[in-house]
């Protein structure tokens, strides 16, 4: 074990996919070596997964170390200008680490909400989709009345940013290819916005949704000051006695797909996408290397994450025409209750603790953070913190020597989670428990790969079971014949609905009611098959 408390730093990625990082798929075509580098010198998860399969719920639980559907927010995304998900009475990791004394940092997307103190009139969210213009001379110029509401609204600090979540100081945006389009520092814009984003800017995997832009906005600029800020934090961090947490939430490789001139074409694809992968393993890298330029990788903790899985949008079709797949053997994307939408990259390295060149595939969620952190700290979370959260010290350690399987670079002291509980854009849930995988809904509850209402029309039953040792690509739905199985899963999953955990300690409440069917999103069902589970 380190000497001392071990600095933290979190590096979570925006829409990488399983199939995206070399070290886990070695057929896949876009290199990835810093990444790959991590790997080899630390553990590397093959069964690791996002709680949710999209954004704001996933980083949700990452920070607060409970499942998102037992939040207000049951399906989707925190939306534009949307106010805060976390409360502000619920402990984060960010908040336990302060107040074991590390300073504690955010760089880059929130999107958990920012608590704009203002309504978000048509002004701050224009109508239309400006993207779709043929000819574009240039945006219109705000008048002079909008830009003075621009003033006012964004000389007020935000009330629920990073910094009323746990962090002494936040630098990044709330989210890239939605308004504002600028920079926010600890609660205030860099500046206020005064012009519309330029048209230029929206299509092609860009922005999606116009509004107020700083003059002059790119995106280009984003990952170059993402490590910048890294950089400049360590350097601050590298002669102080405090240990820190770094939570470094890059905006790539989702849209907008901007990569620098320099990583254009560099994957030998004909996709930007990869050349976006390819310049967010290089920041990557260059945060790695400025670890070591200040002297503090030997006692840092690194995790490497994504927030969930491949955004099929940008071009799956045309990476798997060139031999690349996002999602490697799994199936589904970003958004869908199968495990393309959640499996995710996750690596950690800790010097001294965590085996270099080690591979675990025990079945964990990055939900665990949170209670990984309090276990190496030695600190009790409280009864109502971290409800979804299982440390992972006994696998990063290796445990016992006798209890591990060391072959092969292996190495577990056992599983140290029953279940996962995961969780599909749409709001349905799927269960993971050993082997086994249950799914409540036809299809695939999400936006982009088969709808449930689809698949629910085609015939298709509203429950599906999975074999995922014999069957990791979910092709055969085993349903029908291990009804007693089915049963198992949907007893599991109620319970931990409803003692509001799955962790050991006194019953807590989900924010709201939580309905595990949603049986009214699926045109023609109803609730007469359940009599069978």
């Amino acid at each position: 074990m380190a000497d001392r408390r071990p600095n933290i730093v979190y590096f979570l990625v925006d829409d990488m996919g399983y199939g995206d990082v070399g070290c886990l798929n070695p057929e896949g075509r876009i290199p990835t070596p810093n990444i790959d580098r991590l790997a080899r010198e630390g553990m590397t998860f093959t069964d690791a997964h996002s709680s949710s399969a999209v954004c704001s719920p996933s980083r949700y639980s990452v920070l607060t170390g409970r499942y998102n559907w037992r939040s207000t927010l049951q399906k989707g995304i925190v939306m534009h200008y949307g106010d805060p998900l976390i409360s502000p009475d619920r402990l984060t990791v960010a908040g336990m680490l302060r107040d074991q004394g590390y300073r504690t940092a955010a760089v880059g997307k929130w999107h958990l909400g920012m608590g704009w103190d203002f309504d978000a009139t048509e002004e701050f969210l224009p109508a239309g989709n400006r993207s779709l213009a043929d000819e574009y001379p240039g945006e219109p110029a705000p008048s002079q009345a909008t830009r003075a509401r621009w003033a006012d609204a964004f000389s007020r600090p935000t009330t629920g940013g990073p910094v009323t979540r746990g962090f002494d100081s936040y630098f990044g945006v709330d989210v890239p290819n939605w308004p504002p389009y600028c920079f926010i520092e600890n609660e205030r814009t860099v500046g206020v916005p005064s012009e519309y984003l330029p048209g230029r800017l929206f299509g092609a995997d860009q922005s999606s949704t116009p509004g107020p832009a700083m003059p002059y906005w790119n995106f280009e600029q984003l990952l170059p000051t993402w490590a910048a800020k890294a950089d400049e934090f360590f350097a601050d961090c590298a002669d102080g006695e405090a240990p820190f947490f770094l939570y470094l939430a890059s905006t790539s490789p989702h849209t907008p797909i901007s990569p620098n001139r320099k990583w254009v074409g560099r994957s030998g694809l004909d996709s930007p996408y990869a050349d976006f992968v390819m310049e967010t393993d290089d920041v990557f890298g260059r945060v790695l290397d400025s670890l070591e330029r200040h002297g503090l990788h030997e006692n840092t903790l690194v995790c490497f994450a994504s927030d969930n899985g491949f955004a099929p949008y940008v071009g799956a079709g045309n990476l798997e025409a060139q031999g690349h797949y996002p999602s490697s053997g799994f199936r589904g994307y970003k958004a869908d209750a199968w495990d393309g939408g959640h499996r995710i990259p996750f690596i950690v390295r800790w010097p001294g603790v965590v085996p270099a060149g080690s591979v675990c595939d025990e079945l964990v969620c990055l939900s665990d953070f949170m209670a990984t952190c309090a276990d190496f700290l030695g600190v009790a979370l409280p009864a109502n913190a971290a409800e979804d959260s299982v440390s992972l010290m006994p696998i990063l350690t290796g445990g016992d020597a006798e209890d591990n399987d060391v072959r092969n670079g292996r190495r577990s002291a056992g599983p140290v989670r029953d279940v996962v509980v995961h969780h599909a854009a749409q709001g349905k849930f799927a269960i993971r428990s050993g082997r086994w995988k249950l799914v409540l809904c036809p299809g695939s509850g999400g936006f982009w790969s088969q709808s449930d209402a689809d698949a629910f029309a085609a015939g298709a039953p509203i429950v599906q079971l999975y074999d995922m040792e014999t069957d990791p690509g979910e092709t055969t739905n085993l349903e029908a014949t291990e009804r007693a199985k089915v049963r198992e899963l949907v007893a599991i999953l109620t319970d931990v609905v409803d003692r509001g955990r799955s962790t050991p300690g006194p019953n807590q409440s989900n924010d709201v009611p939580v309905d595990i069917w949603k049986l009214d999103t699926i045109p023609g069902a109803d609730a007469s098959f359940l009599s069978d589970y």
